[in-house]
C-alpha cells in the first residue's frame, strides 16, 4: 500500500500509543520511522517499528520517558534517554545541537540509556538538512564478534556521515562496522535465503551462510580486523564518553524487559569555518566522483511514495 507522508506518520503514531507510548514518544518515534522510509531505509522503518512496539509492551522501552538534557560545558550536550526512545532526546536537544554548533563551530552530543536508535542516518540527515556536517555513531547489544574471539563482544556500532550539498538533498553515508545489519540476516532467514561468506558465524562460531544458523550466531565485521577496529574505536566514542552500556553489557533489545541502555554520539560542525563554499565544493566533487564510475550513496533513490506491505499494515493496525 502506497502511503504519503502524514498518513505514514499517523498508523506509525497510533501503533506507538496503542503500544502505551505517551503523545511524546509516539510522534518522535513516528517521524523517525517515517524519514527512514523516505531514506530507503526500510529494514529500519516500519520492519523495525515492531521492535519497538515489544519494547514498549514487555517494558525494555519506558513508554513516557522523559529525557534529562544538560550542558556540561558550551560546546557538549549530555543527554540521559531515561531507558526511552533515542529519538525524544534527539529531539529535545537539537535547537540547542545546532544553535550551539553555529556559535562555536563545533558541539557534541552524547546521550546515554536510550533503546537502539534505529535508523542512525537520520541523526545526521536532520543536521545537514539545518546546514551542518555530521558525525554519529551508536552502540548496540553485543551481536558481533571476530574470528580471534568467536564471542559477543560488539555491536552493530554503525556510523554515519551526513552533509549539506548545493541544489540536492543532504548526502548521507550510514553503514555498520559489522559486515551487515542484523535486521538483514534475520530478513533472511524469515525468507529462507542464504547471505553472503564473511557476514556472521553459528552459534559454534564457525562461518555460516545459512541464515538461519546465523541469527542463533554472531555477526562479523566487515574488512576481518580493520572493521573490528573501528568497531573498537566507535564503541569507546559512544559507550566510553557517553557513559551507556558497553555492548558487553547491554541487556537484548529483542528480549527481556530491561532497556538496553546503549549511547549515541554525535559531533555536529559548522563547514563554513574556513571556506564559504562547502556545499557547492561538495556538490561539485561528487559529480566528478560520479564521473569516474564511483558509487555515491543514495543516488539509486527516487522514493516519491511510501510503500508499505498490506499484511505489515495490518499487523500494525489490528
Amino acid at each position: 500500500m502506497r502511503l504519503e507522508t502524514q498518513q505514514a506518520h499517523d498508523i506509525a503514531r497510533r501503533a506507538a500509543i496503542k503500544a502505551g507510548a505517551s503523545n511524546e514518544v509516539a510522534n518522535a518515534l513516528a517521524q523517525a520511522v517515517v524519514s527512514a522510509e523516505w531514506a530507503g531505509s526500510r529494514a529500519v522503518g516500519f520492519a523495525h517499528l515492531f521492535d519497538y512496539l515489544d519494547g514498549f509492551a514487555k517494558g525494555r522501552i519506558a513508554k513516557d520517558a522523559k529525557p534529562e538534557v544538560t550542558f556540561p560545558a558550551p560546546a557538549a550536550i549530555a543527554i540521559d534517554a531515561k531507558y526511552g526512545i533515542a529519538q525524544l532526546g534527539f529531539d529535545l536537544a537539537f535547537d540547542e545541537l545546532v544553535q550551539r554548533a553555529r556559535t562555536y563551530g563545533v558541539t557534541v552530543l552524547l546521550q546515554s540509556n536510550s533503546f537502539t536508535v534505529g535508523e542512525l542516518g537520520y541523526y545526521t540527515r536532520r543536521l545537514a538538512e539545518a546546514d551542518l556536517v555530521a558525525i554519529a555513531t551508536t552502540n548496540a547489544t553485543a551481536q558481533m564478534t571476530t574470528l580471534e574471539s568467536r564471542k559477543a563482544v560488539y555491536g552493530t556500532n554503525p556510523l554515519s556521515f551526513g552533509a549539506p550539498c548545493a541544489g540536492a538533498r543532504p548526502f548521507v553515508i550510514d553503514q555498520a562496522s559489522s559486515a551487515t545489519a542484523f535486521v538483514n540476516v534475520r530478513q533472511a532467514a524469515e525468507r529462507g535465503d542464504p547471505i553472503p561468506e564473511g557476514w556472521a558465524v553459528d552459534a559454534q562460531g564457525h562461518p555460516t551462510t545459512d541464515a538461519r544458523e546465523a541469527v542463533k550466531g554472531l555477526l562479523l565485521a566487515f574488512g576481518g580486523a580493520r572493521g573490528a577496529n573501528i568497531a573498537m574505536m566507535l564503541e569507546f566514542l559512544v559507550a566510553g564518553l557517553a557513559g551507556s552500556n558497553w555492548s558487553m553489557d547491554a541487556p537484548g533489545f529483542a528480549e527481556g524487559c530491561e532497556s538496553p541502555g546503549v549511547g549515541l554520539f554525535v559531533v555536529a560542525i559548522k563547514p563554513d569555518l574556513v571556506v564559504e563554499d562547502f556545499a557547492a565544493r561538495l556538490s561539485s566533487q561528487i559529480e566528478r566522483l560520479a564521473a569516474q564510475g564511483v558509487r555515491i550513496p543514495g543516488s539509486h533513490l527516487n522514493v516519491t511514495e511510501i510503500d508499505v506491505p498490506e499484511d505489515l499494515l495490518k499487523r500494525l493496525e489490528g
